[in-house]
């Protein structure tokens, strides 16, 4: 087991701060570019996840607004629904758009409504409306509601890791060329001197 003497010593080398005069400035840099990008993004990622979860939840607030305008009839399905049925007893269900008739204020209507998979022509099934009589998919639940709030958060968080990664890429591949520019421009002095010795 590393003692913390030994952990500091490999770590301050790890980070240029090794008091080793063949270090150039490049290689101090490219030793914090790793720290660095961890710190900015522990810094920023509470940030990201608030904004991520104030957009969805503006979203998630005009839908609920629209949804509570909505009214639910019972349509009865013109034709079966396709598509397979769910053998995992009914937890989860396909969702196909099939042809349907119901009746909004007192005028017949016909056309396509969703429906799960498999139902059969002749079933009742409940169909929302908008205010202007148009067809809507279900609600959303709060869970499902939630659910985006949280996806939007993760998703703004692995964008924002593999931003930083890049940039870190980015910044290591520019001090490495530096890097090696030097090292030439040093050889081109060094290098007629040291051939000379040998």
């Amino acid at each position: 087991m590393a003692t913390p003497t030994t952990t500091w010593l490999k770590l301050r080398r790890r980070l240029g701060h090794d008091g080793n005069p063949l270090r150039r400035p490049e290689d101090k840099l490219a030793g914090w570019i790793t720290p660095a990008a961890v710190l900015v993004f522990l810094g920023l990622a509470p940030l990201a996840a608030i904004v991520a979860s104030m957009w969805v939840h503006a979203g998630n607030s005009a839908i609920e607004r629209s949804q509570k305008t909505w009214h639910s009839v019972e349509a009865t399905l013109v034709n079966a629904a396709p598509g397979p049925e769910m053998t995992d007893g009914g937890v989860n269900t396909w969702t196909v758009w099939t042809l349907a008739r119901w009746t909004a204020e007192g005028l017949p209507h016909v056309g396509e409504v969703p429906a799960a998979a498999r139902s059969k022509a002749g079933s009742l099934v409940r169909v929302w409306l908008d205010s202007g009589g148009r067809v809507q998919a279900p609600p959303l639940s709060p869970g499902e509601l939630g659910a985006y709030a949280e996806t939007a958060m993760a998703v703004a968080l692995a964008f924002l890791a593999m931003f930083l990664a890049g940039l870190a890429w980015f910044a290591w591949v520019v001090l490495e060329r530096r890097r090696l520019a030097s090292w030439g421009n040093a050889w081109v002095v060094i290098g007629p001197r040291w051939s000379r010795q040998r």
